[in-house]
């Protein structure tokens, strides 16, 4: 008869062994039950069994466990979901990421794991039995390790934050099965970060940049131990893989105020390290009318940005990111006039962020790396004039190279960079074509999108962030106005007039065009093809006789 069935109620709150039916060994932990049974009947094999305690409180867990309970429950060792899945559900969240772990045979149990849920297993590390089963439909991944040590006291020791060092059985539902020695539930209580052991950070740099995130997005504080930590751990970020520090770097911006986040970074001594070329902004002094330094500029540009995102997600402002000095009249209707000017395609917007490029980024991330080096290379190019007048000319194409070469660095995919590159170096365009005045002509517009291309809405909406930043608020009400009214514009090309003026199909392919004018192969012909296209969009040309007619008049 399966356990399911065998009613185990006396027990709860602990593990038992089990024999078929027959209860063979109980215990307070998985490892008292397996003695007992191993004491009474040493040549019988028994499955460990946690008896749920209904008496706790009913934690948030992904459903996901409820269809893995039958398999984990006929296992023959304990197994754990430890780490932030365990945190979450404290928090009332549910995690879609999944961390088990086992005495031993991990890789073994991730395959039949997913042997039962009919997707593949991967082996994430032989030597220290590690590994996934990835749901990409269900975005969830669950992994599987050995203990860190000889047993779950040492492994939760091993880990990094008080708040990370919490275990529950597998199979258990709520709070009577919690295992909790390092007092992480007192932690999250009191929205504190903190070091398990002085060396939590050391033995594991990237930790450093975890704690910081966790700090920003949970909005819970580091203790003065943690900080001292996350401080002596900065100088040691180069001794681990440049591809952990990408990772945690992209999620500290994926977080609900990145702007605190970046600023941590600074001020903990991390962004020295992993970004140096953004630290270096500190110091650059910018003229009127900018009121901040290049870095202070960037954090106000991403805290702005954090307001262009909630208007187009229809989300209440984030008191978090309440630029400072702004009472909430002001700062509410600074959103509704964004929200006003992008509500016809939010939608489409959100869409356009939840895209992926290579390497699992997404367009709203692409937006804030964007935003983050938007001014990078005002380093390099900041000069004084007689009357004391700073310029920075060129600065977005230097910046852009400099992007490149830094998420090169990072290893961002060339697809992630392009697009980070195209954001940098084109996001002065939206506040030119405001500053030209009037309504925008067919052929600017096509013009603006074949220099952006992709990025060019995301340029678009950095573009209202960076203005609000310069002049920390609307600024000239004349000038606010026109940026408005351009970004509206753009959006309204893009999306509602994409075949006409953004990217209108071909009138004449090459070939065509090669015979009519009896052309040979060359950069003639792509001239000339891009030259129709323009007058294509300007709503100069609308046949293909007339395409060519237009491309013999204009062939050299």
């Amino acid at each position: 008869m399966s356990s399911d069935v065998t009613d185990l109620s006396a027990y709860a709150g602990r593990w038992v062994a089990l024999f078929g039916e027959q209860v063979t060994g109980v215990g307070e932990t998985a490892e008292a039950a397996a003695q007992m049974a191993r004491h009474s009947r040493p040549k019988e094999r028994f499955v460990l069994h946690f008896v749920d305690d209904p008496s706790g409180k009913l934690l948030s867990l992904s459903p996901l466990l409820e269809r893995l309970r039958p398999l984990l429950q006929a296992q023959s060792q304990p197994v754990y979901l430890v780490g932030g899945a365990v945190r979450d559900a404290l928090l009332g969240r549910v995690s879609h990421d999944l961390d088990f772990v086992v005495p031993a045979n991990a890789v073994k149990l991730a395959f039949q794991v997913a042997d039962a849920l009919g997707v593949p297993a991967y082996v994430l590390d032989r030597e220290r039995d590690t590994g996934r089963v990835i749901l990409p439909e269900a975005h969830t991944s669950l992994d599987f390790a050995r203990f860190r040590g000889s047993d779950l006291a040492a492994d939760l020791r091993d880990r990094d934050l008080t708040i990370n060092a919490i275990a529950l059985p597998a199979t258990a539902t709520t709070s009577a099965g919690l295992i909790d020695p390092h007092k992480g539930q007192a932690d999250l209580s009191a929205g504190l970060v903190r070091i398990i052991h002085e060396r939590s950070l050391l033995d594991d740099p990237v930790r450093s940049l975890r704690a910081v995130r966790l700090a920003n997005s949970l909005d819970f504080k580091l203790t003065p131990e943690t900080e001292t930590a996350v401080r002596a751990a900065a100088s040691h970020l180069n001794n681990v893989s440049i591809e952990r520090v990408r990772d945690e770097l992209l999620k500290l911006l994926e977080t609900a105020v990145p702007h605190h986040a970046v600023a941590d970074l600074a001020n903990l001594g991390l962004l020295a390290e992993i970004l140096p070329d953004i630290v270096a902004l500190t110091i650059v002094e910018q003229s009127a009318p900018h009121h901040e330094p290049v870095l202070a500029h960037t954090l106000s540009v991403l805290r702005w940005l954090t307001l262009v995102e909630d208007a187009v997600e229809n989300e209440p402002q984030r008191t978090q990111s309440t630029p400072r000095e702004k009472n909430k009249s002001f700062v509410l209707s600074v959103s509704f006039a964004v929200k006003k000017t992008l509500e016809p395609y939010a939608a489409q917007i959100q869409a356009l962020w939840q895209e992926e490029v290579d390497g699992g980024v997404n367009g709203r991330l692409l937006l804030r790396l964007g935003a983050l080096f938007h001014d990078v290379g005002k380093a390099e190019t900041q000069t004084f004039e007689p009357e004391g007048r700073i310029r920075f000319l060129g600065h977005e194409k230097a910046g852009a190279d400099l992007a490149g070469r830094v998420l090169r660095r990072l290893s961002l995919s060339n697809e992630a960079i392009a697009h980070v590159k195209k954001i940098v170096s084109g996001h002065m365009r939206p506040l030119h074509l405001a500053n030209s005045g009037g309504k925008l002509s067919r052929r600017t517009v096509f013009r603006y999108y074949r220099a952006t291309a992709v990025s060019g809405i995301n340029i678009a909406l950095l573009s209202l962030a960076d203005h609000l930043a310069t002049y920390d608020g609307t600024g000239p009400d004349e000038q606010w106005r026109a940026l408005l009214q351009v970004v509206g514009e753009l959006c309204h090309h893009y999306f509602e007039r994409r075949e006409e003026t953004v990217m209108p199909p071909p009138l004449v392919d090459g070939r065509t065009l090669m015979q009519a004018l009896d052309l040979t192969p060359g950069p003639e012909v792509g001239r000339l093809l891009r030259l129709i296209q323009e007058a294509q969009a300007a709503g100069e040309l609308e046949t293909a006789v007339a395409a060519i007619e237009f491309a013999r008049a204009c062939h050299k």
